[in-house]
């Protein structure tokens, strides 16, 4: 079934977008990522313009990350003080991004930066963490147990404004959390995606938070930096097309409850490694997008230019060119909405079974 996306100028089969999206959402449940890395590359690869599937996924991850979020807070698996901090240096990384992504979209190179960015980070990161995964699972199967440190000791703690952590049980300066939401941020704002499958491994092995409290933290920090980045994209580029936002979001609250509870039954070293597997498999997806694929024909074949604009959609771009910042946060304010929605209902759901399960047991 095609549907047409009135501001991203692109037909799309919805059912594609929804099954994508829920099996993204389903894996920033298991990974505690936003999922962008995923999500933004395949909306690319399905025909639509880098500039609109990056910040269409970030709201759509905004809605997945607060509906994530909220259940870790219902498991108090969060340190929000930690967060607050991150998203403090997240916010002003967002902001150089905006700008640097400005300069390159004026200059006609920022469909190359997007997916040089995409291919060169995930080659990088998932090629570490699979090393890393594996080395791990071997010495499992090998009976070997190695001490380790709770971290490593690098230059950033050595930095000045230290302060207490009570959830993480940790004593860091605040500059290090700031200077980690800087990087995301910035990464954010280009690549659409929350920046958590860079903050997962850096609250793992550079703040030395523990593990169970990593996941939530780094979707509470992704709600507040995707939010920004939204509006920032909204009021600047008007490319948020809030038909393609509510598909994206529709599969991806769904996906991200299930992936939580499955991502409880596998252990540390298996989630590694998978994760890794994934991000070495989109980043070479990427490369042969890149180089290799004739962009110009699929957009040829996706642009529908004999479509007829019904007053729905034309009510839609107008509003987006008009009122930008109040489009911006009518999306915004969706796609917490539903993630609250979400979340609740998941609740409800679990304390039902809990409660029926009990009963049997009485019986």
């Amino acid at each position: 079934m095609e549907i047409y996306l009135p501001i991203a100028e692109v037909s799309i089969n919805i059912f594609i977008i929804l099954f994508l999206s829920f099996v993204v959402g389903f894996l920033s449940g298991i990974f505690g990522v936003g999922g962008g890395f995923l999500m933004t590359p395949f909306l690319i690869f399905l025909g639509i313009p880098p500039t609109y599937a990056v910040a269409n996924e970030a709201n759509n991850i905004l809605a997945s990350s607060t509906s994530g979020s909220l259940t870790h807070w219902f498991k108090n698996t969060l340190d929000y003080k930690m967060g607050f901090m991150i998203v403090l240096g997240g916010i002003v990384g967002t902001i150089i991004g905006i700008f640097t992504f400005t300069y390159f979209k004026e200059i006609g190179k920022i469909n190359l930066i997007i997916s040089l960015s995409y291919m060169y980070v995930l080659a990088t990161i998932g090629t570490l963490m699979l090393i890393e995964g594996v080395a791990e699972i071997d010495r499992a199967r090998r009976k070997i147990f190695l001490k380790k440190k709770l971290h490593s000791h690098y230059w950033i703690h050595g930095l000045p404004f230290r302060m207490k952590f009570k959830k993480s049980q940790l004593y860091e300066s605040a500059l290090t959390p700031i200077v980690l939401g800087l990087i995301v941020g910035f990464i954010a704002s280009i690549m659409g995606v929350g920046g958590a499958f860079l903050l997962v491994p850096a609250m793992i092995y550079i703040i030395g938070m523990p593990t169970k409290l990593v996941p939530g933290t780094s979707l509470f920090v992704t709600i507040f930096v995707t939010a920004f980045v939204t509006i920032l994209h909204a009021f600047n580029y008007q490319s948020i097309d809030i038909v393609l936002v509510i598909i994206l979001i529709s599969g991806s609250i769904i996906g991200i409850q299930v992936g939580i509870k499955v991502g409880t039954y596998l252990k540390a070293s298996e989630l590694k490694t998978l994760m890794a597997i994934l991000f070495l498999a989109v980043g070479i997806a990427v490369a042969y997008d890149t180089f290799f694929r004739d962009h110009e024909n699929i957009l040829n074949n996706n642009n529908l230019n004999s479509v007829e604009m019904n007053q729905f959609y034309e009510s839609l771009i107008e509003l987006s060119n008009t009122f930008p910042a109040s489009y911006g946060l009518f999306c915004i304010f969706l796609a917490v909405g539903l993630g609250i929605l979400a979340s609740i209902i998941r609740r409800s759901v679990s304390n039902y079974r809990k409660k029926h399960s009990l009963k049997k047991a009485a019986w």
